[in-house]
């Protein structure tokens, strides 16, 4: 079975070698049809303290690292810094 991918964005990396990536996700409401945004926050294991708040990044499910990381991140993007 694929591990799950998803996309999202940096929001903390105050933890040593952990980010956390908000990931959004928009879907359609059953009953009242209007298009919905939700976000999650996942914790991810970032190896070399590379990522800062408002990069993209891909992170992939892994095995349990800690009591709150399963996720690793794969690639980012850097933000552009004006």
């Amino acid at each position: 079975m694929p591990k799950r991918t998803l996309q999202g964005v940096v929001v903390s990396d105050k933890t040593a070698k952990t980010v956390v990536v908000r990931v959004d996700r928009r879907f359609t409401h059953p009953i009242y049809k209007k298009t919905i945004r939700r976000s999650k926050n996942y914790h991810a294991h970032d190896e070399n303290n590379e990522f800062k708040p408002g990069d993209m990044v891909w992170i992939e499910e892994s095995k349990p690292i800690s009591k709150l990381k399963s996720w690793v991140v794969i690639r980012g993007e850097h933000k552009k810094s004006a």
